[in-house]
């Protein structure tokens, strides 16, 4: 019998997409050290009669299990460490206007504003904002035991126990976490490889989309890293040397999966056997099993696996030899100054605070003037709605409001069914490792497990019993409509976005990368994205081309293709909302796909002309670098898809033939149907 729904009664497809949980591998770690961190603090309280001290040092480890996110421990120093300095501070500032009136009210919309803006900086400066305006609620709302300082220290301390707990294994696991991203970079090719040549070509998108993603995390993993090293350590050499040789065996890929022939299985598995070596810091000899080439691809496939080999077997490696691909990180003291800089002087910086900034201030004015129960919940459900970061604020407040009446239905039965004392403990410690679980599934099971902890926690602190749970619903559906209203509705740019102004971005940095690719440069100009002097001469004179330091070309393919990863989830976040943002994203996706095989198609041409394959003439390379800007210009500022008209002709046996059907089929699809 079907069960699907009646007509009419069809959930509306930006909703099933809110409520479906995301695919995540389960973090056996990070659950342990959860149930660790939040309940030792409590069973310490307990046992020495701290009790409600005890619970404060949960509530800050809470923080720090939000946190716990990263792979290498020192960037999970980074992750928990700064966000609890912010932290400290705001449960100081809130507990010193607790009770306060117009006091607390200016106070926090003021941190509020702060926290907004450095919030727009970068992951760590996201987390440590969040905290720094989540705790100063929770100081401005709670009543805290002892004096100023108990709190922040303890708040603090709970927080800095996740991070001991998660820096046990440093001594022994050193290096472990970039050495198994780098091989799992190696792995992702090897998947990437295995799909070459098949129909459909959906496969080998999403495995080329989870090369990107891979190579992403591994020169980010690494080049953090070593950003804090005055020198170069011969261990981080060694690992980006391994990065960058893996490289030209992605770059061949688009070439292989042009030819629609298939690769040699012996292939792929050599790729497998060098990730374990890398994994392993084997530096012995390696036999390669591989056919003999025949062919353009075929050789270049064999030449980069080559040189991969010699690469990740080589006992030294010369730092002087080594690019970094995507640059090496400027000095800390230098990326700061820029940091500020752009907070103090960027638009987005300051809408993004100013619309905080509201939200919290007509939070705690409802508060302050209406006769409802003094509650922080509010003001807590709209700092973690308005996260610029973390999402759509449409979705997230429909989730937080899900997540939060299932989270109280849990609460609901501990409060009523659990005596209290060292039951507490029984239950935070089947509660806590939820957080971690359920995290990756999504915010509205996140906001699940964290509402009964939080819940309990509070109970601890304030003995309300089942009697917070009307008032905590009430309060969050107050904090999502605010959210809703002040923090999305009366902000045009959040619901009438015109989704394609990145993306004609991403298109014109692709004409510079086909400019690039192939030594020309046109009267149009060189685009702004990739940095690239591709010079022409003062007239621009169509065919005076310039060869690009090869270098230079990779971090450019590089940059574009996280580019077009950061667009790619910008629209399928879009793709939440309710029309017409989430109806224009879904038509705008498409050409995003497009997009990316252009940049394969490029790749690829480019593979076979180092390889053997007649240059293609400057004319043909002019014809499609203006195709591709005038695409661009048609995407830019478009509230819609524009008709565009694709003329592009060339020599069938060109090696550019197939880059310009991927681009007439992407100006195909920027026509309306």
């Amino acid at each position: 019998m079907s069960r699907e729904f009646p007509i009419g009664l069809t959930p509306p497809d930006w909703l099933v997409r809110n409520l479906q949980p995301q695919q995540a591998p389960l973090n056996r770690p990070a659950i342990a050290r959860a149930a660790v961190a939040m309940t030792l603090p409590l069973a310490i309280g307990l046992a020495t009669g701290h009790t409600a001290y005890g619970a404060l040092a949960s509530m800050g480890a809470l923080s720090g299990v939000i946190g716990d996110t990263a792979d290498a421990y020192r960037m999970r120093i980074l992750n928990i460490a700064i966000p609890q300095l912010f932290g400290a501070i705001g449960v100081t500032l809130g507990a010193a206007v607790y009770d306060r009136g117009w006091l607390a009210v200016i106070t926090l919309t003021a941190i509020a504003l702060v926290s907004g803006m450095i919030s727009t900086i970068g992951a760590v400066a996201s987390v440590s904002g969040l905290l720094l305006l989540l705790n100063s609620v929770i100081g401005a709302g709670l009543p805290l035991p002892g004096a100023w300082w108990p709190a922040p220290v303890l708040m603090s301390g709970g927080g800095l126990l996740v991070l001991l707990l998660a820096l046990l294994a440093w001594p022994l696991r050193s290096g472990v976490p970039e050495r198994a991203a780098v091989a799992n970079t190696y792995r992702t090719v090897a998947d990437l490889l295995a799909t070459c040549g098949d129909d459909p070509t959906a496969a080998y998108d999403a495995a080329r989309r989870a090369v990107t993603q891979s190579l992403n995390q591994s020169y980010d993993l690494v080049l953090a890293r070593r950003a804090r090293h005055h020198g170069r350590s011969p261990e981080l050499t060694r690992l980006l040397a391994q990065l960058n040789a893996i490289t030209p065996v992605v770059e061949a890929a688009p070439a292989v999966h042009q030819s629609g022939r298939a690769l040699p299985p012996q292939i792929r598995d050599t790729v497998r056997h060098l990730a374990h070596a890398v994994e392993t810091g084997y530096t012995g000899p390696i036999g390669l099993d591989l056919p003999t080439p025949t062919g353009e691809t075929a050789r270049a496939i064999d030449h980069a696996l080559r040189h991969a080999a010699e690469v990740v077997t080589a006992p030294d490696v010369d730092p002087r030899g080594i690019d970094d691909r995507l640059g090496r990180p400027a000095a800390l003291r230098i990326r700061a100054a820029r940091a500020a800089r752009n907070v103090l002087l960027s638009s987005g910086s300051w809408r993004y605070g100013l619309r905080l900034a509201l939200c919290i201030g007509l939070a705690q004015v409802l508060v302050s003037t209406v006769p409802v129960p003094r509650s922080y919940w509010i003001a807590l459900t709209i700092t973690f709605v308005l996260k610029p970061d973390f999402g759509s604020v449409f979705s997230r407040a429909l989730l937080r409001a899900l997540g939060t009446v299932a989270g109280l239905v849990i609460a609901a039965a501990v409060l009523s069914a659990v005596p209290g004392g060292w039951w507490d403990v029984l239950v935070l410690l089947l509660l806590a490792p939820l957080i971690p679980a359920l995290t990756p599934r999504g915010y509205g099971y996140q906001t699940m497990a964290i509402t009964p902890v939080i819940l309990l926690l509070s109970d601890v602190l304030n003995h309300q019993g089942t009697a917070l749970l009307l008032p905590r619903l009430v309060d969050s559906l107050i904090g999502c409509g605010i959210a809703l209203v002040a923090g999305y509705l009366l902000w045009p740019e959040s619901w009438h976005t015109r989704v394609g102004d990145r993306l004609a971005e991403a298109v014109a940095d692709t004409a510079t990368y086909v400019e690039s690719a192939f030594g020309a440069s046109t009267a149009a100009g060189v685009g702004t994205g990739a940095g690239v002097s591709a010079g022409a001469g003062a007239g621009g004179s169509a065919g005076a081309g310039v060869e690009v330091d090869p270098a230079a070309r990779a971090r450019m393919r590089r940059r574009l293709y996280r580019d077009l990863s950061v667009i790619r989830t910008e629209f399928q976040r879009a793709l939440t909302e309710p029309p017409p943002t989430g109806r224009l994203a879904a038509g705008w996706l498409p050409l995003v796909v497009a997009v990316e095989r252009i940049v394969d198609a490029t790749t690829a041409a480019r593979v076979r002309v180092k390889h053997g394959a007649p240059s293609p003439p400057s004319a043909e390379v002019t014809q499609v670098v203006l195709q591709l800007r005038e695409l661009s210009e048609g995407v830019r500022e478009s509230e819609v898809l524009v008709e565009v008209r694709t003329d592009l002709t060339g020599p069938a046996e060109s090696v550019l033939e197939p880059l310009r059907q991927e681009v007439a089929a992407a100006r195909a699809i920027a026509s309306p149907h």
